[in-house]
């Protein structure tokens, strides 16, 4: 499976590396610190929050920081912790203060929107950072392919479910935010897997409700309430991340459940692979985020050289019908027989994961 991830990783790096073949071809303003007229470089990056996902914080900062400080760009990298009052508030300081490119990930697209429309008519160029805004002026969108994304996730459960022998399962699906497009497109990958299922009477279509702005502890209240209303019967969950399926887990500990019922994720963080090590958490999906912020990074910094390089991929705007000029990179499956390759790959440590009780089961899978 570690040959399976390389190799992934390989081509993701191959086509992130042909960018940087275009609009380059000299490479003698490398760090140079100004765009192609003279001004100043300057990058400007805002993060959407540090609550519903740890990377965020934990990885897409450190990456991007890193690809910045190489190239000698100056940048400033801000999180607007859900707001969107304060996400405005940080676009309009970093207009204001120079910044010759911004890089969003937005909290909707309404705001998204605004913010990159304002850019734009400041002569700022833009980047969409893991997630698309709608109807969206940005020049480039790099992410993950996020419809694959929710087929790894429909067709995990649907492994743990036959691998617990689960007859007619009620599943229940607890979706991330409605305004975000990235959760639709991740809905649109699972249930591509699970609506024949239902459709053929395999599975039982439970309960299936956004847990708005990705907000855990709404999901946890959403879910107590989706098991009350099934009187107990819920026998797998889609949960669309790591935050969304420990918040899960923590209903179903409090019912004796957890183990019992497999529950999927997203992100591959610290407190999601260790449920999938105690066995409580069926999978998750591993997106190589330094890939992602080195891809974004690229375009981000030739952007603020003067240089618009070219991608090999598009994504169509459904808003504008605008093919918007993409990296998508490709997303892996994680279950405990391979959780070993996501620290192998260093994106996260053995000293983070096999804490206390979970050293035992470090051993176990393998990680050393």
């Amino acid at each position: 499976m570690r040959k399976g991830i390389l190799s992934i990783a390989a081509a993701s790096l191959l086509a992130v590396g042909s960018l940087a073949a275009c609009g380059d071809d000299s490479g003698s303003d490398t760090g140079s610190g100004t765009d192609g007229g003279g001004k100043t470089a300057k990058i400007g990056v805002i993060l959407p929050d540090s609550a519903s996902s740890d990377r965020w914080e934990t990885a897409d900062r450190k990456y991007l920081e890193e690809a910045f400080t190489a190239a000698g760009v100056q940048y400033d990298i801000q999180n607007a912790q859900g707001d969107k009052n304060t996400f405005q508030t940080l676009a309009d300081q970093m207009i204001t203060n120079g910044a010759t490119v911004l890089m969003i990930v937005n909290l909707d697209s309404g705001t998204g929107k605004a913010v990159l429309d304002k850019a734009k008519s400041q002569g700022v160029a833009t980047i969409d950072y893991d997630r698309l805004t709608l109807g969206g002026s940005a020049e480039y969108y790099v992410s993950f392919d996020n419809e694959a994304v929710g087929k790894l996730q429909g067709e995990g459960l649907v492994k743990c479910l036959t691998a617990a022998n689960a007859q007619k399962p009620v599943v229940a699906e607890l979706n991330g935010s409605q305004t975000d497009n990235n959760a639709t497109l991740f809905k649109n990958g699972y249930d591509s897997i699970l609506q024949p299922k239902y459709d053929a009477g395999e599975y039982v279509k439970g309960p299936d409700q956004w847990v708005p702005d990705w907000d855990n502890n709404q999901a946890g209240t959403l879910f107590e309430q989706m098991l009350t209303q099934q009187k107990g019967k819920i026998d797998g969950v889609l949960a669309a991340n790591d935050g969304l399926g420990n918040a899960v887990i923590s209903v179903l500990k409090k019912n004796n459940l957890n183990g019992k019922v497999p529950v999927t994720g997203q992100d591959a963080t610290v407190q999601g692979l260790q449920n999938i090590l105690a066995g409580d958490q069926c999978m998750t999906v591993y997106k190589a985020i330094k890939q992602e912020a080195d891809a974004a990074a690229d375009l981000a910094i030739g952007l603020a050289k003067g240089e618009r390089k070219s991608t090999s991929q598009t994504v169509k705007d459904p808003e504008s019908g605008r093919d918007v000029p993409s990296v998508l990179l490709t997303p892996v499956a994680i279950t405990k027989e391979n959780v070993k390759d996501v620290v192998a790959d260093g994106f996260v440590t053995k000293e983070e994961l096999c804490t206390g009780s979970f050293a035992a089961a470090c051993t176990q899978a393998g990680i050393s």
